[in-house]
């Protein structure tokens, strides 16, 4: 367990230095934004300092949007997963103090495509080993469980009115180039991870007892069993099908690891469901 909380809290300390990188050498000097309370932060921070006397950082602005959102996802989501993206949000804060806000490249088109993929094997790796990077992801779950709604229609809002501000103040060029860093960061997190909300598991398995147990203990889903066969081996099996949400596939893959190493395990996107689906 120790080594287990050790090897995500590595990976969580990674992606918060690769998504300040991503910000402070290329996003932020050429006016580009990213998605989510990160670009939220990016656009507040240029307007305070363009229209006001003062000037906040992106890193101080970023903690202080995620502080309500922390204490909202400790009561409403989960203490483990909410510690861990608070823990992503302080140390990507940490390291946008720290790290020099510096051209790489003179080139916007670069910046953007460069600092859209950086961020999004930040961003990526987090969600893979169970946490987030905060902000968005946090209410969008919570949103979805009070008006029983997907996740979707929340990140496009905020990011529409990301893009749609940034096309205002900035000029549309900035919002355009805007549009190729959201579309470069979300290529990358599918092929790392996956945004999509719902995910359909299909596992074959002969340990189907064991399998069951250690997810209801983990896990509060369905499970449906049907026997199943080997067209080569002839062995009997069991086939599992359940739906999860995206958060709960590090669970998962843990799970099918420790109680069977050897279980085949298809994971195929969800997009839409009929009947009940526990949101808690």
């Amino acid at each position: 367990m120790v080594l287990e909380q050790t090897k995500k809290t590595v990976v969580v300390l990674l992606g918060a230095f690769l998504n300040a990188i991503a910000l402070n050498l290329f996003l932020i000097p050429a006016n580009v934004y990213s998605s989510g309370f990160t670009g939220v932060a990016q656009l507040l921070s240029s307007v305070i300092a363009e229209y006001t006397p003062f000037y906040l950082s992106t890193g101080v602005l970023l903690f202080v949007l995620n502080i309500p959102v922390a204490y909202l996802g400790w009561k409403k989501v989960g203490r483990s997963f909410t510690l861990y993206s608070f823990l992503s949000v302080v140390l990507t804060s940490i390291f946008l103090a720290v790290l020099p806000v510096s051209h790489i490249s003179q080139d916007i088109l670069l910046n953007a495509v460069f600092g859209g993929v950086i961020l999004a094997i930040g961003v990526g790796f987090t969600l893979k080993w169970g946490a987030s990077t905060g902000g968005l992801d946090i209410i969008a779950m919570v949103l979805s469980r009070m008006k029983d709604k997907p996740i979707g229609p929340y990140f496009f809002t905020l990011n529409a009115i990301i893009i749609l501000t940034a096309g205002i103040l900035y000029g549309w060029e900035k919002a355009l180039y805007t549009l190729v860093t959201l579309y470069a960061s979300t290529r990358v997190i599918d092929a790392i991870h996956t945004r999509h909300e719902k995910l359909t598991v299909m596992i074959v398995t002969k340990k189907a007892d064991e399998l069951k147990y250690a997810i209801h203990s983990k896990l509060v889903r369905g499970i449906t069993l049907m026997p199943a066969k080997g067209a080569f081996t002839n062995e009997e099996k069991d086939m599992m099908i359940m739906v999860i949400t995206r958060y709960e596939l590090y669970d998962l893959e843990k799970i099918i690891k420790e109680v069977d190493p050897k279980a085949f395990t298809n994971i195929v996107q969800t997009t839409g469901i009929f009947g009940f689906f526990r949101k808690e």
